[in-house]
C-alpha cells in the first residue's frame, strides 16, 4: 500500500511539473532581513554617539595647524643703511621702546663692557624698591666701608656718613658717582655680593642675553676695592641691545625717570667746593650752556654715560619728540666728544627716516584662517579674528605694507560652547625694511570673534543621521 502511494505522489508530481521544496529562498530572506536590521541599528549608532561625542567637522585648509606664511612681498620699504652713516664705534642700535623695534644695529649683539652704563641696572632697582614700597626718597643710608673704599667717579663718601636715597641716586644717575652706587646697593641688599645676584636675575628677566654683572657700578675688578672683588673673575658685559633693552625698562616702567637725569648741576654738600655736574653733554638743556652747546640735542632728556680704559667712552641716550621716543646706544667711542656726536647720528637717522604707524586694525581676518570648524555647536564653524592692532615702525610717507603673515592655531577643531574672545591660535606680522637689517615682528593672539553655543542633543542626533547616510552613499560611490 505504501510503496503504491508513494508511486502515485511521484507521478502526480511528475505530470503537474512540481519542483521539490529547498531551503535557499529562506536563507535569502534572513538575509535580507539582517541587513535591514543592521542599516536600521547602524544609523542609530552614530547619533548615540553623537549625544556623547560627536565626531568633529572635516578639517579643511583654513583650519590646519601647520603655520601658513604668506609670500614674501616684491617690493619692500627702503631707507638709507647703516653703512650710510659712518658711525666710528665699536657697536650701535637703535630701539622704539613702545613696539621694542631695532632701527638700527651695528654689532649690537657683541658683549662688551658698559663701564657706567651698568649704573642704569643699580637705577632701575632703586626706583623699583620705591614702587614697590620698600624705601622712599627719603630713607637715610648710612655709607658702609666698601662704599668709602670705591675710586674713579666720585664724591668722597666717608664710613659712617648719612646721606637720602634721593640725594645718593642724584650723585649716581647725574655724577657717576661709584661710591654713592656701592651705597645704595648694599643699603638694599645688604651687600655688593648680594645686589649683584639682583642685577643678574634682573637681566634674566629683560630678557637681556650677554648680561653679565659683576659690581654695582662698571668698574674693571682691579679698580674695585681689593677686599671687595668677587671671586668669581668674569668683568661686567652687555651687548648695545641688551643696554637698550635696559633703558626701556626704565623708560616704560618709571617714566618720571628725567626728573633726575636732566639735572644739569648739583650741589650734594653745602661745604662742597663745586656742584656735581651732568655728564650727559647731550641734555637739551645745555643749548643755553656755552661749553656744551654744540651738543645739545632737541628732546634727549637720559640716560647715562660711561668710561674706562676697557670700554672706552660709552653712551645710552634717549630723545622724545612730536610724541615719538627712541633709544641710542653707542660703544667703544673714542672720545667723550665723539660719543656723543655718534649719538647724534643715530638718533637722526632714526627722527629723520621713521614714524610710527598701525598698519594691521583690531579685528581683522587672516586669509585662510578665517573660521575653525565646532563640534557640538549650533553652527558648525566659528569666525577669527586677531585681538590687537599691530604698530611698526615704519619709513616715513609709507603705507607700512611690506610684511608677511605666518598664523598658527592651537587645535584645528572647537569643541561648543566656546566664549567670544577665547585664544584659538597665534600670528605673527613680520615687517620687512629694505636697508634695516632687524625684521620688526610682532606677535597676536587669533581669537574667537563670536559665541558658539552649544547644540541640543536632537540637532545632533539628526546631524549624525545625517552624517552617516552621507558618508554610507559615499563609500558605495567609490565601489562603482
Amino acid at each position: 500500500m505504501k510503496e503504491s502511494k508513494m508511486k502515485e505522489q511521484i507521478s502526480y508530481k511528475m505530470k503537474h511539473n512540481v519542483k521539490p521544496v529547498t531551503k535557499r529562498p529562506i536563507i535569502q530572506r534572513t538575509l535580507a532581513s539582517v541587513m535591514l536590521l543592521n542599516i536600521l541599528c547602524f544609523s542609530a549608532i552614530p547619533a548615540a554617539a553623537a549625544l556623547a561625542e560627536p565626531a568633529p567637522a572635516a578639517t579643511t585648509t583654513e583650519t590646519t595647524a601647520s603655520p601658513a606664511e604668506t609670500a614674501k612681498p616684491e617690493k619692500l620699504d627702503k631707507v638709507a643703511g647703516v653703512d650710510s652713516l659712518g658711525l666710528q664705534v665699536r657697536s650701535a642700535v637703535l630701539m622704539e621702546p613702545t613696539t621694542g623695534q631695532v632701527l638700527m644695529s651695528l654689532n649690537s649683539d657683541n658683549a662688551l663692557p658698559p663701564a657706567s652704563m651698568t649704573k642704569m641696572m643699580t637705577e632701575y632697582i632703586v626706583q623699583h624698591e620705591i614702587k614697590q614700597g620698600n624705601l622712599t626718597w627719603d630713607t637715610m643710608v648710612t655709607v658702609q666701608e666698601n662704599a668709602s673704599l670705591n675710586q674713579g667717579s666720585r664724591i668722597f663718601l666717608a664710613q659712617g656718613d648719612q646721606h637720602t636715597v634721593e640725594e645718593l641716586y642724584i650723585a649716581m644717575a647725574v655724577g657717576s658717582a661709584n661710591d654713592a652706587t656701592v651705597a645704595l646697593a648694599e643699603y638694599i641688599a645688604g651687600s655688593e655680593e648680594e645686589f649683584v645676584k639682583m642685577m643678574n636675575d634682573y637681566a634674566q628677566k629683560m630678557g637681556m642675553e650677554t648680561a653679565y654683572f659683576a659690581n654695582a657700578t662698571g668698574l674693571s675688578i682691579k679698580d674695585m676695592p681689593e677686599k671687595y672683588r668677587p671671586a668669581d673673575p668674569r668683568e661686567t658685559v652687555l651687548s648695545a641691545m641688551d643696554t637698550a633693552k635696559l633703558v626701556k625698562y626704565i623708560v616704560q616702567e618709571h617714566p618720571d625717570f628725567s626728573k633726575y637725569t636732566t639735572i644739569q648741576t648739583y650741589q650734594f654738600r653745602e661745604r662742597d667746593q663745586a656742584p656735581i655736574v651732568n655728564l650727559n653733554w647731550m641734555l637739551e638743556a645745555n643749548k643755553d650752556v656755552p661749553n656744551f652747546r654744540a651738543f645739545a640735542y632737541e628732546g634727549l632728556d637720559g640716560m647715562k654715560t660711561g668710561f674706562t680704559e676697557e670700554a672706552l667712552n660709552t653712551f645710552a641716550g634717549t630723545a622724545e619728540r612730536d610724541g615719538l621716543r627712541l633709544i641710542s646706544v653707542v660703544m667703544g667711542a673714542e672720545t667723550k666728544a665723539s660719543r656723543f656726536t655718534e649719538t647724534r647720528k643715530v638718533l637722526d637717522y632714526g627722527f629723520n627716516n621713521f614714524e610710527v604707524k598701525q598698519v594691521i586694525d583690531a579685528g581683522s581676518t587672516i586669509e585662510g584662517f578665517e573660521t575653525i570648524p565646532v563640534s557640538k555647536g549650533k553652527e558648525q564653524s566659528l569666525p577669527l579674528a586677531i585681538d590687537k592692532s599691530v604698530s611698526f615702525m615704519v619709513p616715513k610717507n609709507s603705507e607700512g605694507k611690506s610684511y608677511t603673515v605666518e598664523a598658527k592655531l592651537d587645535n584645528p577643531t572647537l569643541t561648543a560652547p566656546v566664549q567670544k574672545g577665547t585664544k584659538v591660535g597665534t600670528v605673527t606680522y613680520s615687517y620687512h625694511i629694505d636697508g634695516v637689517k632687524n625684521i620688526q615682528k610682532a606677535t597676536v593672539d587669533l581669537i574667537a570673534a563670536e559665541e558658539a553655543e552649544k547644540a541640543g542633543w536632537f540637532k545632533l542626533f539628526l546631524r549624525a543621521i545625517q552624517q552617516f547616510f552621507a558618508d554610507l552613499f559615499q563609500s558605495i560611490k567609490n565601489l562603482f
